[in-house]
């Protein structure tokens, strides 16, 4: 699904962390953003609602993981809900993007901010392949 002209955000949601990245249809260039700490659902909803304000997406991306064969682990489905509650609560199409490779690619890095570096390359993925 190639999203309409605009601004996207991708999140690698995590139970502790949820790493969010941009980027815009024109430039297809993702870029970290910054990573939300909330120890509640609604203190993380309440950051990604200031983020949607402020960014104004025509579509999210969220990373879906599962094992390198493609089989669903226990973070899959958490991943696929917290997907729907992005579409439910803000109303913004949103679309799941295999990231089963970017811990990989990130994973000679280390530092506080690879949640958002995870974001950003499930994000240009994502610009990789569709647009």
């Amino acid at each position: 699904m190639a999203a309409a002209e605009g601004t996207l955000l991708a999140f690698d949601f995590g139970l502790q962390r949820i790493g969010v990245a941009v980027g815009n249809t024109v430039l297809r260039q993702a870029q970290a953003l910054q990573i939300i700490h909330a120890p509640t659902n609604d203190g993380k909803f309440a950051e990604i609602a200031t983020l949607i304000a402020t960014w104004q997406p025509v579509l999210c991306v969220v990373g879906l993981p599962s094992h390198p064969d493609g089989a669903a682990h226990e973070m899959t489905q958490r991943c696929r809900r917290f997907a729907n509650q992005l579409q439910g609560r803000f109303n913004v199409a949103t679309l799941l993007v295999d990231e089963r490779y970017s811990s990989a690619v990130l994973s000679a890095r280390r530092g506080e901010h690879i949640d958002a570096q995870a974001a950003a390359l499930i994000l240009q993925q994502y610009f990789d392949e569709n647009l």
